[in-house]
């Protein structure tokens, strides 16, 4: 594995465009597996649990960036808060006003992104973008939850041309919130989407943040 982890980033590395990070989603991959990435000269890991990536991060470097990306619920975080640069799975009014209040009193400021929901499918979490619109002047105000950009997620389909919509629909939510709420906001820069399976065609429609695990880590080592 250690050298398939090595080429793998540094295949990922030459094919993706300047100016785009990686983020290697390790969620349901062991601590070897992340110290394998990260002497490749990978430094941006996503995580999807609160008690998994509680037990990761101290056993890791301490210069590893960590990034939440799974639906996070309310009663966790606090848990969470204080381990991670960056919230990206932020789906609520509910959970942002929850990750401001937490970062506040422990003195810490989180990047967050707002989740878009654009899918086909129900079951994805995130905000409509009709629903971006009404939030974004008391996201904008927050001084601990601190709104970075968004994240979203194309439908589950083999309809090239669906997900190519969906990955322009998501950036266009960014674009009416740069020119809106955050205008003049320079930190109001990441547009994330894309994974292993659509990452290039994400990437064609704005995407400056891709989310990629299998294409690095094989699949999940579920634990």
């Amino acid at each position: 594995m250690t050298s398939s982890v090595a080429s793998r980033i540094a295949s990922l590395s030459r094919r993706l465009p300047g100016g785009v990070t990686l983020v290697a989603v390790s969620k349901f991959h062991p601590v070897e597996a992340i110290a394998e990435a990260y002497a490749a000269g990978q430094r941006v890991f996503g995580e999807s649990r609160a008690q998994e990536l509680a037990l990761k991060v101290p056993a890791l470097p301490a210069d590893i960036e960590w990034h939440f990306i799974g639906h996070l619920q309310s009663n966790k975080v606090k848990a969470v808060v204080p381990l991670v640069h960056t919230i990206q799975s932020v789906d609520s009014l509910k959970l942002l006003r929850a990750i401001d209040d937490e970062a506040r009193k422990t003195g810490k400021v989180v990047n967050v992104l707002l989740q878009v929901h654009v899918a086909a499918e129900e079951t994805k979490f995130g905000f409509s973008p009709e629903e971006l619109a009404g939030i974004a002047a008391e996201a904008a105000a927050m001084t601990g939850a601190r709104v970075t950009g968004v994240m979203g997620m194309a439908s589950n389909t083999d309809d090239a041309g669906r997900i190519a919509a969906d990955f322009a629909a998501i950036k266009s939510c960014f674009d009416a919130l740069a020119a809106g709420a955050f205008a003049g906001r320079h930190h109001f820069a990441t547009v994330s989407m894309g994974m292993s399976g659509d990452w290039p065609l994400a990437v064609d429609h704005g995407s400056n943040m891709v989310r990629i695990g299998s294409d690095i880590f094989g699949e999940r080592q579920y634990f």
